[in-house]
């Protein structure tokens, strides 16, 4: 079926692979590439595949977007890193998300709660770097 509001085709994919335990998505890519005469293999993604019981066929999905420019506008997030189509200043980021990491930022947050007044604002703010009381801290 074709969307040209998100200039893509998309579809289900029903592979048959009797006496193999499953087929990598590259070579089905490579397939779906010379049937459907494809420029660019990067602009198809293949997503969500289950093999059925007792094997010998799996399903899933697939969309092949017209250029490179519309999959990384429409695809989300988490399938672009996948197949990697992410800029590389967005991957080598750490704390791209605005504090160092889920455990400093858990332990901050504790060490809060059993503190008061202003040792608490400088408790929190040292490992927290985005928030209201970033400003304040001594770090």
């Amino acid at each position: 079926m074709t969307n040209p509001l998100l200039g893509r085709k998309q579809f289900s994919v029903d592979v048959l692979h009797p006496g193999a335990a499953a087929v990598s998505k590259k070579d089905i890519s490579d397939k779906i590439a010379s049937k459907f005469k494809v420029k660019d293999d990067k602009c198809i993604i293949l997503f969500g595949f289950g093999t059925a019981f007792g094997g010998g066929r799996s399903t899933g999905m697939g969309l092949i977007y017209e250029s490179v420019e519309k999959l990384k506008k429409f695809e989300p997030k988490f399938r672009k890193k996948r197949f990697g189509h992410v800029e590389k200043e967005f991957k080598e980021r750490s704390a791209h998300k605005g504090h160092a990491g889920r455990k400093p930022y858990k332990d901050a947050k504790r060490k809060m709660k059993r503190v008061r007044g202003k040792e608490k604002i400088a408790t929190y703010g040292a490992r927290m770097q985005k928030d209201k009381y970033s400003g304040y801290a001594k770090a």
